[in-house]
């Protein structure tokens, strides 16, 4: 089944509890939430108190992607706000990768872990029987409204293939266009940002995605 999750990052900032009820109504299965430090990516978000602030408003599944450093740190603070899965990068853990991935998974949330554009998919082997998802980035971290990065789906492709039940999402550049690609590949959770807030329709966008796993 494929699974939408919409990306705040695209989001009115000053509307935020307006647009995760527009993410609730139009049939999401997630708010994707992106957290950047300014240091692992040149950009900075959202805090904890955000994702808190925001928690009342929808019983949507929050899917928090942490574009941060040292995310062991931090993951503690955004599972209690509300966060009911994290996603960390492997880039950030280095070699610790699988005692943070077992660290954040003590905590009851589902975990996932994210590779960018550059980074080969075998650097998860040691956490990949661990983990609920792999996102895979369809473009380079930090930023939105990137053009989508064709070549990482092969690692999606790799993935699929080995690991039949495994959530596999996709985030960056992605679009009515880009999706079919991705699900062709074997990705079943999309994230969208520009193209979801920007659509004049949002509950018939994913309708017509979720469509495409009958094609």
């Amino acid at each position: 089944m494929i699974k939408i999750s919409a990306s705040l990052l695209a989001a009115d900032f000053a509307r935020l509890g307006e647009e995760v009820r527009l993410v609730e109504k139009a049939g999401c299965d997630m708010v994707h939430i992106d957290v950047m430090d300014g240091h692992f990516v040149p950009n900075i978000t959202m805090g904890p108190m955000i994702v808190k602030a925001i928690r009342p408003h929808t019983g949507t599944f929050f899917d928090v992607h942490l574009m941060i450093s040292e995310p062991e740190r931090y993951a503690g603070a955004y599972i209690k706000a509300g966060a009911d899965g994290i996603t960390l990068h492997a880039e950030s853990c280095g070699d610790h990768l699988r005692e943070v991935v077992e660290e954040i998974k003590a905590q009851n949330v589902r975990v996932g872990c994210a590779i960018s554009p550059d980074t080969p998919w075998t650097v998860l082997d040691p956490v990949l029987p661990l983990l609920d998802m792999v996102l895979v980035m369809t473009v380079y971290p930090g930023f939105g409204g990137q053009n989508f990065i064709e070549p990482t789906l092969q690692k999606v492709w790799a993935l699929r293939r080995l690991y039949p039940e495994l959530d596999i999402q996709v985030d960056g550049g992605l679009n009515e266009e880009t999706v079919g690609e991705a699900v062709w590949a074997g990705a079943n959770v999309i994230v969208m940002g520009t193209a979801f807030f920007g659509s004049k329709d949002p509950r018939e966008l994913v309708k017509s995605i979720r469509e495409m796993e009958r094609r």
